[in-house]
């Protein structure tokens, strides 16, 4: 379990005064001690990117192969101060990665140590700007997506699950969370067995998927529609990447406050974890490599998709 986890990181996140080093120093006090951040500011906005590492026993950066999993908080802030009071919705994105970090240190710290090292990145800004969206308001981004994308994805990371709120719709009319088809360089991939297979373990009920279309994995800023971010990850990597779309039953918008829901978020978090148990270890895949060659043999690259395309 990982509500206690969830519990503990959300006292830290809903504070008008925090920032990186606030919890880059909860994550040290955790056990972490590859942990940093780095302050950027764009057009007046600030936020602070932070970045975890869980080593594993057999893990790159101990010397050995087992690979490396990629969790990203995906989001546009964690407060929408002074326009909005308190912890936003958008925000829970964030505190899944963390949360989850906070857990894969004390799991190390008794014993219990991954294969393979684990990345965590999101970043922190408790004054973000909201902005217009249909069917309900979003919350901005104090940077540009294109700098989140630069910041989150990281190199290392051989599979990537992009975690965000992803309540503002009509799509996926289901409380706790969903997840997304495997995006890989531009191609819209079948959805993982392993991945439902350990969500069906996790929460003890069918799994749940959410519906992508190619706008969504294309880049923010080309004038197209974007259900959410979630999979913005997906245009920074070649890794297979898939969204965890944390959801409700009713359209909730990214800039609502009190519409976290902790139980939801640590149902995510444990899954987050058996993942990694998993991709780590080297029993859970994200898509099927020969199939993948064999969509390129037949319809070639998509990696325009991962670009701005044709702008005039």
């Amino acid at each position: 379990m990982a509500l206690k986890q969830v519990l503990d990181t959300y006292h830290i996140l809903d504070d008008i005064h925090v920032n990186g080093q606030v919890v880059v120093d909860y994550a040290k006090k955790a056990g972490i001690a590859e942990a940093g951040y780095e302050h950027v500011v764009t057009d007046g906005h600030w936020t602070d990117f932070v970045r975890f590492v869980i080593p594993g026993t057999e893990g790159k950066t101990k010397g050995g192969k087992a690979p490396t999993l990629g969790l990203i908080g995906q989001l546009g802030g964690i407060g929408a101060r002074p326009e909005r009071i308190g912890f936003v919705s958008d925000g829970d994105g964030a505190l899944a990665v963390v949360s989850a970090a906070i857990k894969l240190a004390e799991m190390s710290q008794r014993g219990d140590t991954l294969p393979g090292d684990v990345i965590i990145t999101t970043h922190i800004c408790p004054v973000a700007p909201t902005m217009p969206h249909d069917p309900v308001p979003f919350m901005g981004s104090p940077v540009k997506m294109s700098t989140n994308v630069k910041h989150t994805v990281d190199s290392a990371m051989d599979a990537i699950l992009s975690v965000d709120t992803t309540k503002g719709n009509r799509i996926v009319n289901h409380k706790g969370f969903a997840i997304s088809p495997t995006v890989k360089e531009g191609y819209i991939l079948r959805v993982s067995e392993d991945l439902l297979r350990i969500m069906q373990q996790t929460t003890g009920d069918f799994p749940v998927t959410i519906p992508i279309t190619t706008q969504d994995i294309t880049p923010y800023g080309n004038g197209l529609y974007h259900m959410n971010s979630i999979l913005q990850p997906s245009c920074g990597t070649k890794a297979p990447t898939v969204g965890v779309a944390i959801t409700t039953k009713s359209a909730v918008p990214g800039c609502g406050t009190g519409a976290t829901h902790e139980v939801d978020v640590a149902e995510t978090v444990q899954y987050l974890i058996e993942v990694a148990k998993e991709y780590t270890s080297g029993t859970c895949g994200f898509y099927d490599a020969e199939e993948f060659e064999r969509i390129q043999a037949l319809y070639g690259s998509m990696t325009q998709l991962q670009s701005m395309g044709h702008q005039e």
